[in-house]
């Protein structure tokens, strides 16, 4: 063997490692398409994904001024307040029959949070279902080149890919043994918005 096939070969290697996980989204979209719960229990990462939706949730709530100009030990006791009312709400969004209601069109029905509501400007992209649709492997193309390898074991990839950024969902999956799973799921946000306006409604009843 010479000397400059190893490069080579490494190369291919990695090149032919990297397409591992569109495998696992393949898989994925043709078990959120055939609401397959079972495989979504499987391969989704419940703990750290609800920790995500709290973590976004309050963050956005925090956005909308919830916190405004208060003292630190107040912001913090607000901040506080708003991961206590979003524990919930994550426990309702984040289950493997939401999940699949979530990725199928990209707007969790079965929440009440309203529907989505169009935009002036909004690009064909942005009205099509922004759910996670991949029915060749073809149509895998583009959320390849749109993923963000992090080292060997996690990758981020934009649903859908062509969408525009506050439009779009950011998968992250993680190999865990010679599996790859489904650990956060980074909001859009209209919905991040909608999840934060529920916080506020919750905690003005109280």
């Amino acid at each position: 063997m010479r000397w400059w096939s190893i490069p080579v070969v490494l190369a291919l290697c990695w090149f032919v490692f990297t397409l591992t996980p569109f495998w696992a989204l393949y898989d994925l979209a043709r078990a959120v398409q055939a609401h397959d719960v079972a495989y979504i229990e499987r391969h989704v990462n419940f703990r750290t994904l609800r920790l995500s939706v709290i973590r976004q949730a309050a963050a956005a709530a925090q956005a909308r001024g919830e916190t405004g100009g208060a003292e630190p030990r107040e912001r913090q006791r607000v901040t506080d307040a708003l991961v206590a009312l979003a524990i919930p709400i994550a426990e309702s969004l984040v289950t493997p029959q939401t999940v699949v209601d979530l990725l199928d069109d990209g707007w969790p029905q079965s929440i009440d949070l309203g529907p989505p509501e169009p935009r002036q400007g909004d690009t064909p992209a942005d009205l099509r279902k922004p759910g996670l649709h991949a029915e060749g492997f073809r149509r895998l193309i583009p959320f390849y080149l749109s993923s963000e390898m992090r080292g060997f074991r996690t990758v981020v990839i934009p649903v859908p890919p062509d969408a525009t950024r506050d439009r779009r969902f950011r998968l992250r999956l993680r190999l865990r043994g010679w599996t790859w799973r489904l650990v956060d799921i980074e909001l859009p946000e209209e919905l991040r918005e909608r999840i934060a306006q529920k916080l506020a409604r919750t905690g003005r009843s109280r």
